[in-house]
């Protein structure tokens, strides 16, 4: 989050306009054309603000654009001028008022500005060949006294992501040997100080030796995790060839089998000389790509050796657990490239696994050696479940509220979701409500990769469980923030919404009445049933307002939606009626934060409704609970837009048709049900208790009327006069009812089914039709077209009404 102070120049730097910048770039220009000094850092820095302020990119004036890039080639123009152009221009490109070229550069630092001010543009003029070249020929030749091929490490990776193919062979061969020699043989002494004191002596000048982390005096080569007061140029080529080291090992990949030394290769493999006479017999036996593999492993195997030290600073210790899963996510590549490291690193991360495993601030690196145990867990024959189980039972629970971790892990199993073997899907599966956790905190960022994880989630044992924690999942996180405000250690505590009080919710968290409910809502497993978390949803309410809960609330339906899409796809008869069935039950049962109900209730009504399509005989099986919803006026409040479906999906497959088990009792109990429904909402006046029907609902009822008359015919003059009294009344309304432009479409639909009831064999055919009617001759067959039985029906009432037909 950014100061207020930060927050006012960014506003005022967005809110600055063409002309007025155009004045600036006046200003600047001069300044830039002056001898440079404070007040032209300063311009150019407030320069940068405003280009960078804004999504899309400032226009400036050319000359100004010119002066910048004259600037940046000047060799005797300041650094910091330097870098500050360049910014400029990057946030500028991509630009086609650039001149710069690689040529123009006159030392490395200039060409490092260039070059990333050219990549900024793209591949647009072909410059990243170019760009590629002219580093190479630097990295090529020897470098003067003083000057060093460090600052141009950082494009290499730039190049590498927008053209992969500008490397040659030789460049690769190149800059692989001199990453093994930057990582290998940089200095173990500290450089000389900078300046000499007035005190200083020339005992204290001399160089002292690299330490480790605990205060060790080093006694291996040089890596990142060496410390010391003063570093050469060497040790910087050093930290910044393993930064690099991934990515390159990624893109340069192994050789072609039967390179040369393949076979010098294989004997070293098998020798029993130790890790450090390995490599540097393979530093005369093998060929730089090779050489660098082995370099590399020998650096990593050192990385997790430095790891296990006692660090003296807390920043040592960070830096510890950065570079072990560096170190693990470089072994992983090596080990793709060349199976033979595989069964010299297993002990290695064996051992680390069960040092990391105490180590509460590990996780990461946690995960990095899941990765590792995934990819390469079968070729070694490694039993990696203890590392799973932490991963998704341990660590959701005891770190969810870590963003950085959440994001992580979920990402882990959405890209590897295809690579679990069986038991380990099984053990994703069953922990689902622990992933839950990660989402209920972090719903916003979290939405979309669940959205692509629930598919793999989804299984049928679980359907319903899971459906139910879907729904729960608002009243998880106000439960997940009761946990953190109730926990004796308050470290890694996240900040909250100060502004709301939650006494009772604490006291209530703490009841040992409610106990049980928070343990499963709360649970780290599938525990194969489920609660009624009613009593908690009353107890939760002063949280319902927190802004995580709400944004919580509002991802659900996405949810919903993913889960729906997948569910069908393994759904069988019972489980559909068992999910149709906790539809209708949990509609009426959600936690009360603002908007949440209405928005569940669109998803779960269009879901019945698909249910009810895969399984038309779901209408009568779950008779008694339709009824039970559709036959109550509360319904209207308590189940919202679920009762418009409930209603809708009676009518459509309520029907021998669908289900052979339908008899004219059912018909009739359901017509009288609705009919009484339709009669309270037509009648009563909105109150506090009743509020206004919506004028879907009467549209859907009236029709779902007339369809039960039209396949119980003794029906057809009951609904005609209800029709009537509806048309009537529609166009007369009482005063407090609905408005007019929402009484009009039930007017015309009244009209219409009115119309259709004076030939019942006709309406029967149009308002129940058979299975044929996703059969394109069911439309197009003039014989049996229903468009040629509503014109023979127009026709007939025409006539009747002695209009010329």
């Amino acid at each position: 989050m950014f100061t207020a102070g930060a927050e006012n120049l960014l506003h005022q730097a967005r809110e600055i306009q063409d002309e007025e910048l155009g004045r600036f770039c006046t200003g600047v220009s001069k300044l830039l054309q002056e001898a440079p000094g404070p007040a032209a850092v300063d311009a150019l820095q407030r320069l940068f603000l405003i280009v960078s302020a804004t999504k899309y990119p400032r226009r400036l004036e050319k000359s100004c654009v010119d002066l910048l890039q004259a600037t940046l080639c000047q060799s005797s123009c300041p650094e910091q001028l330097q870098v500050l152009c360049a910014a400029i221009l990057r946030e500028m490109s991509p630009s086609d008022s650039l001149t710069l070229s690689c040529e123009h550069a006159q030392n490395i630092r200039q060409l490092s500005l260039v070059a990333s001010v050219l990549l900024a543009q793209g591949d647009r003029r072909q410059e990243v060949r170019s760009v590629g070249q002219h580093i190479f020929t630097v990295l090529e030749s020897r470098q003067p006294d003083g000057s060093s091929p460090r600052s141009l490490l950082p494009i290499v990776p730039k190049l590498m992501g927008l053209a992969p193919d500008t490397l040659q062979g030789d460049q690769i061969d190149l800059l692989s040997k001199r990453l093994a020699d930057w990582l290998r043989y940089a200095s173990v002494q500290q450089g000389p100080p900078l300046v000499g004191g007035f005190f200083s002596t020339p005992r204290a000048r001399q160089p002292a030796p690299i330490t480790e982390v605990d205060g060790a005096v080093a006694s291996d080569f040089f890596t990142v995790l060496s410390t010391g007061q003063h570093f050469t140029e060497d040790q910087w080529l050093n930290v910044q060839a393993f930064s690099l080291l991934r990515a390159w090992l990624l893109h340069s990949g192994p050789e072609e089998p039967g390179s040369p030394g393949a076979d010098d290769k294989s004997e070293l493999e098998g020798s029993t000389l130790s890790v450090l006479s390995a490599a540097s017999t393979a530093g005369r036996l093998l060929p730089p790509r090779e050489r660098l593999r082995e370099v590399a492993f020998e650096y990593c195997q050192r990385l997790i050796e430095q790891s296990n030290r006692r660090a003296l600073r807390k920043g040592d210790s960070d830096l510890q657990k950065a570079c072990v899963v560096e170190a693990v996510l470089v072994l992983d590549v090596l080990c793709r490239q060349e199976p033979s490291f595989l069964y010299r690193t297993l002990s290695c991360l064996k051992a680390l696994h069960g040092r990391l495993g105490a180590d509460p601030g590990s996780e990461r690196a946690l995960l990095a050696l899941a990765q590792f145990f995934l990819n390469h867990g079968e070729a070694a024959v490694v039993d990696a479940d203890a590392v799973y189980q932490h991963l998704f039972t341990s660590l959701p629970s005891e770190r969810f509220h870590s963003p950085v971790l959440a994001f992580e892990v979920v990402r882990f199993c959405v890209d590897n979701l295809s690579l679990f073997p069986t038991p380990l899907h099984g053990l994703l599966r069953s922990s689902f409500p622990n992933l839950f956790k990660l989402l209920a905190w972090h719903s916003p960022p979290l939405t979309s990769e669940f959205v692509a994880l629930l598919p793999g989630l989804v299984d049928a044992s679980l359907a319903v469980e899971m459906l139910h924690a879907l729904l729960d999942l608002p009243c998880l996180t106000a439960a997940l923030d009761l946990q953190l405000r109730s926990s004796a250690t308050p470290s890694d505590r996240p900040l909250w919404d100060a502004s709301i009080r939650t006494p009772s919710c604490l006291e209530a968290f703490r009841n040992p009445q409610f106990q049980g409910l928070f343990q499963h809502l709360l649970r780290a497993k599938a525990s194969g049933s489920v609660e009624r978390l009613t009593p908690l949803h009353q107890l939760l309410q002063p949280l319902a307002s927190c802004a995580r809960v709400v944004q919580c609330a509002e991802a659900v339906p996405a949810l919903l939606r993913a889960f729906f899409s997948a569910v069908t796809q393994v759904a069988d008869g019972t489980l559909i009626n068992q999910l149709a069935l906790l539809i209708l039950e949990r509609s009426d049962s959600l936690y009360q934060v603002a908007g949440f109900k209405a928005r569940v209730h669109r998803v779960l009504g269009s879901q019945l409704l698909v249910l009810c399509q895969r399984k038309p005989a779901l209408v009568v099986e779950l008779a008694r609970e339709l009824l039970g919803i559709g036959g109550s006026v509360s319904s209207i409040h308590s189940h919202g837009s679920v009762l418009t479906c409930v209603v809708w999906a009676v009518g459509e497959y309520l029907s021998v048709a669908c289900d052979r088990r339908c008899t004219v009792e059912q018909i009739n109990k359901f017509f009288e049900a609705l009919e009484a429904l339709l009669f309270e909402v037509t009648q009563s006046r909105p109150s506090a208790d009743l509020p206004r029907c919506p004028p879907q609902l009467i549209t859907v009822l009236i029709t779902t009327l007339t369809k039960l008359a039209s396949r119980s015919q003794d029906l057809i003059p009951r609904v005609s006069l209800f029709l009537s009294k509806m048309r009537t009344l529609s166009q007369n309304p009482a005063p407090g009812s609905a408005p007019r432009e929402d009484t009009e479409p039930i007017r015309t639909r009244a009209t219409e089914l009115l119309t259709l009831l004076k030939m019942p064999s006709v309406a029967q055919f149009v308002l129940t039709p058979s299975v044929d009617v996703c059969h394109p001759r069911y439309h197009r067959d003039t014989n049996t077209a229903l468009p040629l039985a509503l014109r023979t029906v127009s026709r007939l009432v025409d006539k009747e009404a002695g209009q010329p037909g």
